[in-house]
């Protein structure tokens, strides 16, 4: 393996960024020391032998994701990515702090709105976001929670430093291939795992059914809890079964569910059952054809109605998009002091407004497009982004075009070098662009969030999108436990049946295959 890291070039990267496993070229950093150690006995042919078991194995386990019309083995890089036990509790204490924040100005925006009341944000930014929803005003989570599970996606600055890159408020997907990465690596690669104190991921499951049950409406003891999915043509219906799976509870689709009286019940061979909780993978647009779109073929007529009248609770809630609208995410800074009373833990990247409230920075950025990052306020999964320095002529002359006709529609950022991470390359190693997503479950009473995260890799060299649709791939993330902690016990396999899915009859195409292409993947 020394062979392999001798011609590791930390100054690959098409942009100047911060290793994440080198001080100094042959140096690793003190938490990767005994990966270091534990990669040199293994020699390049091994390692490619190894990451092929890796792509058959997701491929026979159906890890995949749909990209470019197909579907392929989700790509996991055999070199994991280590946060040391004090950076964690640095990013678990952010992102609870921004989950709270955001929570608290959900509930006002769709209640007493005191931010615009008192000058904190402007109304209009509300309500010209795609993802502010008027159907959603007055709806009272059962437990007062609105973001059950978050995404928070942060970066590594040129300087080392973490900051925030957007918030995914909506549909966060990609925590199934946190606890598939991890289980594929302990089989692939189990002597990696000997030395290292790495805390288990397998207790998320259990953590998401918690937090679903306690969303319940009021006075229901024993709720039933399933999830909704837009259906198998759906680019992440591999984590939807494997979610529902892992709970044990049903997999559904809109066809399964009925509302009437403002109850939602759901249709299997034994009849109709009450439906308590719906951890939904749809849409805002597509969840109810009475209230959003009324040719959507995967939702369920009048849930939005029964979710009103405290019959049953949407997980996440109905309008949380507006959260993740890119030019409010300028003002999650403020927000966390006016909610909170405290100092962001982290940063945002450095931002423009490009609305109509300061002509000036518009005229600037549009004078400068070629040296930053351009990127739509309602895009999902890497789309539409512009990154200026590697941007045509053609193309820089139509986000020009765009970005005047419609101002609002976008935000601007200095190109950020995200750091970099040893990636295996056919035999060799190379640095690769990283984020992290971190996941947190809301249960009303904690934050909890699942040790690590997705750690998302730029595959081509120089790319700086590490989106799965965009066709990045991933790494198992290793958080360390602190020393005073008890030793995290050995990665468990867990052998689970296959997805169940109400009524018992197999998916087929049809009307709803053709909405699936709505479905942002965040």
């Amino acid at each position: 393996m020394a062979d392999i890291f001798d011609d590791y070039s930390m100054s690959g990267a098409m942009f100047e960024a911060w290793d994440e496993m080198f001080e100094r070229p042959g140096q690793p950093r003190s938490p990767y020391r005994s990966l270091f150690a534990a990669l040199q006995p293994l020699a390049p042919a091994d390692l490619r032998f190894r990451a092929d078991q890796l792509a058959r194995v997701f491929t026979d386990r159906g890890v995949t994701f749909a990209y470019a019309g197909e579907e392929r083995p989700f790509p996991l890089d055999l070199i994991p990515r280590i946060l040391d036990a004090n950076e964690w509790d640095l990013l678990t204490a952010a992102v609870q702090q921004r989950v709270k924040a955001l929570e608290a100005f959900l509930a006002d925006i769709y209640g007493a709105g005191r931010v615009f009341a008192d000058g904190v944000v402007p109304r209009k930014l509300i309500t010209t976001s795609a993802h502010f929803h008027r159907q959603a005003y007055g709806i009272e989570p059962a437990n007062g929670v609105r973001v059950h599970i978050s995404g928070v996606d942060l970066i590594r600055d040129e300087e080392g430093r973490f900051r925030v890159l957007e918030d995914n408020l909506r549909i966060p997907s990609g925590v199934s291939y946190v606890i598939e990465n991890r289980r594929a690596l302990t089989h692939t690669m189990p002597a990696l795992f000997a030395e290292a104190r790495v805390r288990p991921v397998d207790d998320y499951p259990a953590r998401l059914l918690a937090a679903l049950r306690a969303a319940a409406p009021e006075g229901v003891e024993d709720p039933t809890v399933v999830v909704l999915t837009p259906g198998v043509y759906n680019a992440a219906y591999f984590e939807h079964a494997l979610l529902a799976r892992l709970m044990g509870v049903e997999l559904v689709e809109g066809r399964d569910l009925v509302c009437s009286g403002n109850r939602v019940r759901m249709r299997t061979t034994q009849g109709e059952r009450p439906v308590h909780v719906v951890y939904r993978r749809v849409d805002d647009d597509f969840i109810d054809p009475l209230h959003f779109r009324p040719d959507s073929v995967i939702g369920c007529p009048g849930i939005v109605n029964a979710a009103r009248a405290g019959q049953v609770t949407l997980a996440n809630a109905v309008g949380n998009g507006v959260a993740d609208d890119k030019l409010v995410y300028t003002y999650v800074p403020d927000l966390i002091r006016y909610y909170l009373s405290e100092e962001p833990l982290i940063d945002n990247v450095e931002t423009y407004r490009l609305d109509d409230r300061d002509p000036e920075v518009l005229h600037d950025v549009l004078g400068r497009l070629d040296q930053l990052v351009l990127k739509p306020v309602d895009g999902a999964g890497g789309k539409g982004i512009v990154i200026g320095p590697q941007a045509s002529e053609e193309t820089l002359k139509n986000l020009r075009k765009q970005v005047e006709k419609d101002p609002r529609g976008w935000i601007a950022q200095r190109p950020v070098a995200l750091s970099t991470s040893p990636t295996l390359l056919g035999d060799r190693v190379a640095p690769r662009h990283i984020d992290l997503r971190p996941f947190a479950v809301n249960d009303g009473n904690e934050i909890w969030l699942v040790p690590g995260g997705l750690t998302r890799v730029a595959l081509p060299e120089g790319a700086l999108v590490v989106n799965s649709s965009q066709g990045g791939g991933s790494k198992d993330t290793w958080v360390l436990a602190h020393h005073s902690e008890p030793a995290p016990s050995a990665p468990r396999t867990k052998i689970v049946p296959e997805p169940r899915e109400a009524g018992g009859s197999p998916r087929d195409s049809g009307p709803a295959a053709t909405q699936l292409a709505g479905q942002q993947q965040q």
